[in-house]
């Protein structure tokens, strides 16, 4: 495995993107995911990693770019936050259809206004409907073996679907921690360089992103619909593959303590670190608590997701985004929730949105929630009369 060494989650990027050998980077500097693509440029002007790095003028354009050297049959990179994802939204939805197996690494940000440069995870979920495979990684750690694996599940001929990995803004970006770094040998082995099938080549012309006319274009939306549902197989296999080769294992869905839980918390991102010694914790206390982390958002994991909730009395679903007027008002509520219904799970499902804007997700915002959940228990969905509340919000 080697000798651990210290990087900050961006560095853990960018060493990633390295290994993997990537042929075109484009990018767009915005706080806080700029250290990324200024460390990939380094590598590029030191001789470390043969690649073109497109200085562009927006991040529509970033991925714009990324698009077309897709296109070509490169391997590529981008990556962003907040208001540069938003700008590449337009885009984002003609990199899943056009089928390319783009990789971007998203450091989390709250998205203006007011403008705020830190934490959560409003950017992340706006592009959850673009068609893109989407990971979120914990640490350091995850966010450079991700992303490593996007490579692996991106361009599976099975996939051909552009993934997303997604790891907290500052929280994570910004903190350095031993990271075990893949090299570009083992990072090849396990995902080597796709051969395209179809290319831009003027030699063998093709059209791509041609005019879809009410005739067909129903069609190709549920085309991509079906792709995105079929690269579960994709991505199981994938992190399956990842622990044979580097021995770090990864699931799409990690439990933990939920097989007797009482109170099971549901989230994402680095507040997972604080969630699972808060459990432990509590059961020192007498408090049967459970974790649950999500680290495949889309396509949502339904199956793994449900099998840690059987066995509880309330449902505490911990949001860093809010859809605001929504009957859900967060997110990864909205998927847990309808997981639930479809499958038959009649317990309070309650929603607790936290740490917005870079606020820290504390002790005692779980203890907060696992006393206001622990209220409902033996109770029904029906007999929730309010099933949102916000934690850490001053009155």
């Amino acid at each position: 495995m080697g000798k651990p060494i210290p990087l900050s989650g961006n560095y853990a990027v960018a060493y990633a993107v390295k290994a993997a050998d990537v042929d075109v980077i484009a990018a767009y500097p915005i706080t806080p995911q700029t250290a990324v693509v200024e460390k990939l440029s380094e590598f590029v002007a030191n001789g470390e990693l043969d690649a073109e790095f497109i200085h562009v003028e927006s991040e529509h354009s970033a991925l714009s770019a990324v698009v077309g050297a897709s296109a070509a049959g490169a391997r590529v990179f981008t990556a962003t936050s907040a208001q540069g994802l938003l700008l590449m939204y337009e885009i984002m939805h003609i990199a899943s259809t056009m089928r390319l197996p783009i990789v971007m690494t998203i450091a989390t940000r709250a998205i203006s206004a007011p403008i705020n440069i830190w934490c959560d995870h409003s950017d992340f979920m706006a592009s959850s409907d673009a068609g893109w495979i989407m990971l979120m990684g914990v640490n350091a750690q995850e966010a450079h073996d991700l992303t490593i694996a996007a490579y692996r599940i991106a361009e599976d001929p099975r996939a051909l679907l552009p993934v997303a990995v997604g790891y907290d803004g500052f929280w994570v970006s910004h903190t350095v921690e031993p990271v075990h770094v893949v090299e570009r040998e083992g990072a090849l082995r396990y995902a080597p360089k796709r051969v395209a099938r179809y290319v831009l080549d003027p030699e063998r012309p093709v059209t791509m992103g041609s005019l879809g006319s009410p005739d067909w274009y129903f069609e190709f939306r549920v085309q991509l619909q079906d792709a995105v549902e079929k690269s579960r197989e994709v991505i199981s296999e994938a992190l399956r593959e990842f622990k044979q080769h580097f021995g770090r294992e990864y699931r799409e869905v990690d439990g933990l303590y939920t097989d007797d839980a009482d109170v099971v918390l549901v989230l994402m991102g680095s507040a997972v670190g604080s969630a699972v010694p808060f459990a432990e914790e509590a059961r020192r206390a007498g408090l049967k608590v459970g974790v649950v982390n999500v680290r495949l958002f889309r396509p949502f994991p339904e199956e793994e997701v449900l099998k840690h909730l059987e066995g509880a009395k309330v449902v505490a679903v911990v949001d860093r985004a809010i859809n605001p007027g929504s009957s859900s008002v967060g997110p990864l509520y909205s998927d847990v929730a309808v997981t639930a219904f479809k499958r038959g799970l009649d317990v309070p499902i309650l929603s607790y949105v936290t740490g917005l804007g870079g606020r820290a997700v504390m002790k005692s915002h779980f203890e907060a929630m696992v006393k206001h959940a622990y209220g409902f228990v033996g109770k029904r969905m029906r007999d929730v009369k309010t099933h949102y509340s916000f934690v850490g919000v001053r009155e």
